[in-house]
C-alpha cells in the first residue's frame, strides 16, 4: 500500500504544476520591481515633471516608490483574506482559474502606464496583482496539500515555494537592463505576468478538482474515488477515501468554522498560533527586505554588479529550494525550520558586521555578498517553504479555510510592513538594519524550538489528535460542541 500511496502520476504532476504557475506569478511580481528602480522613478520624475512643470520632491520620490513596492502587499492582505469566500462556493480549482481576471487586468494596468503616462496605473496594477496573489497564495497550497498523498504532501507543498523562487529569478533575469530593465522594456517586464496567466488558463480545465472538495464538501463519493484512482495511478484507493471519511464524519458534528469563530474559539487557539507565528517568521526574517531591496543593499555594500550579484541570489535561492523539496520529509519539518532560522541569523550578524566595515576594509564587499548568499539558502531551508504547507497540517477540512485566510493575513501583512518601513528602517541605522531581523529571528527559533510539533508523515486527524489531547486536558473549560470540532471522541 505505502509504494501505491508514494507513486507519482503523470496526472498528479499536471495538476501540481499547473497550480504552481499561481506561484511564480506571486514570486514574478515579488521580484520584478526591485532591478528596475532607477528606470521607473525616472518615469515617475518625468511624469510628475511634465503634468506640475515641476521637479518632484525627493520625499515625495521615495514615497511614491515606498507605494509602489508595497501595496502589492495591501492587495495580498484583502486577496488572503477572500480565500475562503472562493474555494467552499467554487471549488480549490475553479477558483485559481477564475482568479486569473484578476492578473489579465492588472498586467493590462502595469503594462499600459507608460504609454498613459500614468504612474497612478502602475500604482493601481501592483494593487490588483497583490490581490490575485494574496489568493494564489491560498488556492495553491490548499489544492496541492489536498490532491498529494500523505507520504508525498511536504515535497509536493515544497513546489509551492519552488514556484515563488523560480518567479522571482526570471523577474531578476528579465530586469537586466539589456533585456527589459530599460527605460523602453519596463511596461512589458511588468506586463509579462499576463503570459503565465494566459497558460495557467489554458492547463486548469484538464486538471482534476480536489478530491476532498468533491467527497466532504460536495458529497460526491464517486467522482472523489475516479479523480484520486487518475491521480494515484491505481484503483486501491479505499485508505484514501477512508482517511477523507473520517474526516468528513468529524465535519458532520462540526459548525461551520468562520474566520471569527476561528480566531474567538479556545480549541483552535494553539494551531492558530503556531500557523500565525510561522508566516510572520518567514516575513520578518528580513528575506523581503533582500528581495525588495537588493540591488540597492549590494550598491550600498561596494559591489561592483549589484544587478548580476541578485540574480546570484536568485540562483542559490532557487537551488536550495530544490534542496528542501528532497530533505523535507527525511528531515522533517520542525528541524528544517530551526537550522534555517539559526542559519539566517548568524548570516544576519555577519552580514551586518561586513557592511559596516566596507568602506574602511573594500574587499568585504565580497563577505556581504557570501553573507547574503547563504542568509538565502537558509531561508529556503525551512522559513521559505515549511510555513505554507504546514497550515493544510494543522487543521482539519472544517477550519482550513479560514486558517489559510488568517494566516495569510498575517503573512501578507508582515510583508506589507517590511515592504513600507525597509527604506526608512535603513536609512535610520544605515548597515545595522540586520540586526533587527537577528532579534527576531532568534524570537521565532526559540518559539518553533518550544510550541511547534512535528507534522512529518502524519495524517491530518493524526496532527490535530495531538492539539485534541491538550484541549481534552482542560475540557471542563470548553463547551461539548467545541470539544467536537476538533472530533475530540473520535480519539480520546
Amino acid at each position: 500500500m505505502e509504494s501505491n500511496r508514494q507513486h507519482v502520476t503523470v496526472q498528479l504532476m499536471v495538476a501540481v504544476g499547473a497550480a504552481v504557475i499561481g506561484s511564480l506569478q506571486f514570486g514574478y511580481n515579488t521580484g520584478v520591481i526591485n532591478a528596475p528602480q532607477k528606470t521607473i522613478e525616472e518615469f515617475i520624475n518625468k511624469t510628475w515633471y511634465e503634468r506640475y512643470n515641476d521637479k518632484i520632491h525627493e520625499n515625495t520620490l521615495t514615497t511614491l516608490w515606498a507605494v509602489s513596492v508595497s501595496i502589492f502587499s495591501v492587495g495580498g492582505i484583502f486577496g488572503s483574506f477572500s480565500v475562503g469566500l472562493f474555494v467552499n462556493r467554487l471549488g480549490r480549482r475553479n477558483s485559481m482559474l477564475i482568479a486569473n481576471v484578476l492578473a489579465f487586468i492588472a498586467a493590462a494596468l502595469m503594462g499600459f502606464s507608460k504609454l498613459a503616462a500614468s504612474w497612478e496605473m502602475l500604482i493601481l496594477g501592483r494593487l490588483v496583482v497583490g490581490l490575485y496573489s494574496g489568493l494564489s497564495t491560498g488556492f495553491v497550497p490548499m489544492y496541492v496539500g489536498e490532491i498529494a498523498p500523505t507520504s508525498l504532501r511536504g515535497a509536493l507543498g515544497t513546489l509551492h515555494q519552488l514556484g515563488i523562487v523560480i518567479g522571482i529569478l526570471m523577474a531578476q533575469i528579465f530586469g537586466i537592463d539589456s533585456i527589459m530593465g530599460n527605460a523602453t522594456m519596463w511596461p512589458f517586464l511588468l506586463g509579462f505576468t499576463f503570459i503565465p496567466a494566459l497558460i495557467q488558463c489554458a492547463m486548469l480545465p484538464f486538471c482534476p478538482e480536489s478530491p476532498r472538495f468533491l467527497l466532504i464538501n460536495q458529497n460526491e463519493e464517486n467522482k472523489a474515488k475516479s479523480v484520486l484512482k487518475k491521480l494515484r495511478g491505481t484503483d486501491d484507493v479505499g485508505a484514501d477515501i477512508q482517511e477523507m471519511k473520517e474526516e468528513s464524519r468529524q465535519m458532520m458534528r462540526e459548525k461551520k468554522v468562520t474566520i471569527f469563530e476561528l480566531c474567538r474559539s479556545p480549541i483552535y487557539r494553539q494551531p492558530l498560533i503556531i500557523a500565525i507565528m510561522l508566516q510572520l517568521s518567514q516575513q520578518f526574517s528580513g528575506i523581503n527586505a533582500v528581495f525588495y531591496y537588493s540591488t540597492s543593499i549590494f550598491t550600498k555594500a561596494g559591489v561592483a554588479y549589484p544587478v548580476y550579484a541578485t540574480i546570484g541570489a536568485g540562483v542559490v535561492n532557487t537551488v536550495f529550494t530544490i534542496v528542501s523539496l528532497f530533505v523535507v520529509e527525511r528531515a522533517g519539518r520542525r528541524s528544517l525550520h530551526l537550522t534555517g532560522l539559526m542559519g539566517m541569523a548568524v548570516s544576519a550578524v555577519v552580514m551586518t558586521i561586513a557592511m559596516a566595515l566596507t568602506e574602511k576594509y573594500p574587499d568585504l564587499s565580497y563577505v556581504s555578498i557570501v553573507a547574503i548568499f547563504v542568509f538565502v539558502a537558509f531561508f529556503e531551508i525551512g522559513p521559505g517553504p515549511i510555513p505554507w504547507f504546514i497550515v493544510a497540517e494543522l487543521f482539519s477540512q472544517g477550519p482550513r479555510p479560514s486558517a489559510f485566510a488568517v494566516a495569510g493575513f498575517s503573512n501578507w501583512t508582515a510583508n506589507f510592513i517590511v515592504g513600507m518601513c525597509f527604506q526608512y528602517v535603513e536609512q535610520l541605522t544605515g548597515p545595522y538594519v540586520f540586526i533587527i531581523f537577528t532579534v527576531l529571528l532568534l524570537i521565532f527559533f526559540i518559539f518553533t524550538y518550544f510550541k511547534v510539533p512535528e507534522t512529518k508523515g502524519r495524517t491530518f486527524d493524526e496532527i490535530s489528535a495531538g492539539f485534541r489531547q491538550n484541549a481534552s486536558s482542560g475540557a471542563e473549560k470548553y463547551a461539548p460542541d467545541e470539544l467536537n470540532a476538533l472530533g475530540a471522541d473520535s480519539q480520546l
